[in-house]
């Protein structure tokens, strides 16, 4: 059994009528605070050793939001599948308004921009 399913049945025992529908909740009902979260996550950084003080040296939550897209894109490229296609719905789950913000994360890897080379390459006929 995964850790989440087991997560989900004891919160459903503990908040049987809990007061949001998000999937992780406070003591309370409602999903915790940002705060909170960024605390918990800098302080079991730190135990783990991937931070020092100050506390504004290591990773970052933001971190993860830009690794999933960049992994994302990459392994639409490697399967062989149309980014371009896929990229608003990419954007719309990171709550991207405009899908220009998400291409940013193609500018700023250059895993993902060798790709995007390649499938540009791949499609123009280059004359030697």
């Amino acid at each position: 059994m995964s850790v989440l399913r087991r997560y989900s049945e004891k919160r459903d025992l503990l908040l049987p009528t809990p007061g949001s529908h998000a999937f992780f909740l406070s003591d309370l009902g409602r999903p915790p605070e940002v705060s909170a979260v960024r605390r918990t996550f800098y302080e079991l950084s730190y135990r783990a050793g991937l931070r020092q003080k100050p506390i504004n040296r290591g990773p970052r939550l933001h971190d993860f939001r830009h690794r999933f897209a960049v992994q994302t894109m990459i392994q639409w490229y490697r399967a062989g599948q149309d980014v371009q296609s896929r990229l608003p719905v990419l954007s719309t789950y990171l709550g991207h308004a405009h899908v220009s913000d998400t291409y940013w994360y193609l500018s700023h890897c250059p895993e993902l921009m060798e790709w995007a080379v390649r499938r540009l390459e791949s499609q123009w006929e280059v004359q030697p």
